[in-house]
């Protein structure tokens, strides 16, 4: 399944692709989400990870018996994450945030949503849109989390500063509850002045059967 347009956060992110294979694959999926793990749902709950990357987390997620649906806008990191990660598990789409066009139209909905150093890439208006978005995607009872990055923007990148009280207060509108809100430091690859806020939140209403 494909879509039209490229999403401007996605800015930067081709030319750097093989060097970004090797940062990202770097960094242990345990390590990155040690405070998200113990809240989600048991496998073989169904997840979506919007921006996935070079699949590092679609393959750490697949490995613990999770179905997954790896959304990636470029065409670069997708290609090579899907070299690197061969898995039955994992359906690969291009398609992007804020409207998600592919899955919007797929009349599907997901256990758990992840969005791990996306949603800075977006403008205010595609963050309220794309929070639309997500809410419709996400099972009543299901986990949504995404990381938040602070400080220097890479050259080449387009980033915004965004508040981890703008985010909670977009995702109560759309009947987010939030169950985590913590800073870190950028502990896996040292870079100075970099922190990240990892939050998660949970549709409100009946869990999963």
């Amino acid at each position: 399944m494909t879509r039209t347009g490229i999403p401007h956060g996605t800015d930067g992110y081709a030319a750097q692709a093989e060097a970004l294979v090797s940062q990202y694959e770097s960094i242990a999926f345990s390590d990155i989400h040690a405070a998200i793990l113990p809240l989600l749902p048991a496998p073989p709950a169904h997840v979506l990870d919007v921006g996935a990357g070079t699949g590092r987390d679609a393959a750490g997620f697949a490995a613990l018996g999770y179905r997954v649906t790896a959304v990636e806008p470029t065409a670069e990191l997708r290609r090579h994450a899907v070299a690197l990660h061969r898995s039955p598990r994992i359906t690969w789409l291009d398609d992007g945030l804020p409207d998600l066009s592919v899955l919007a139209g797929s009349g599907e909905t997901f256990d758990v949503v992840m969005l791990t150093a996306v949603w800075m890439h977006l403008d205010a208006d595609e963050r309220r849109r794309g929070m639309t978005r997500i809410a419709a995607l996400l099972r009543a009872g299901g986990l949504m989390a995404l990381s938040l990055r602070h400080g220097p923007v890479p050259p080449g990148r387009r980033m915004f500063d965004v508040e981890a009280t703008e985010t909670i207060d977009l995702a109560r509108a759309e009947g987010l509850r939030c169950v985590l809100c913590r800073t870190d430091g950028d502990a896996q690859l040292g870079r100075p002045g970099v922190t990240w806020d990892r939050i998660a939140f949970v549709r409100e209403g009946a869990s999963r059967a």
